[in-house]
């Protein structure tokens, strides 16, 4: 099995009102199941974002290759997370 790294999920912004009540400053950590208390809409939508950093890829477009950052669907009351894969100390 290919290696598999944690991924932190940090609310960085929300405006409006957020139905799954996530605030900035808010932290989720992803090991392959959805973590407890994180809205499934916005996991869904950060799913193949999520995947991709778990198993090492990378977004050209992000000047941090270990992070991107992702919007839930809601588009009146967005919030913005940020996804972090976790690399082990060298």
């Amino acid at each position: 099995m290919e290696k598999m790294y944690p991924v932190n999920i940090k609310v960085l912004s929300q405006k409006g009102t957020c139905e799954a009540g996530h605030k900035v400053g808010d932290e989720f950590k992803c090991v392959g199941l959805t973590p407890d208390g994180l809205c499934m809409y916005a996991f869904d939508s950060m799913f193949s974002f999520l995947s991709t950093l778990m198993y090492g890829g990378e977004f050209y477009w992000s000047q941090d290759k270990d992070a991107v950052e992702v919007a839930c669907p809601d588009a009146d009351n967005p919030v913005v997370f940020e996804l972090r894969r976790v690399r082990p100390n060298k």
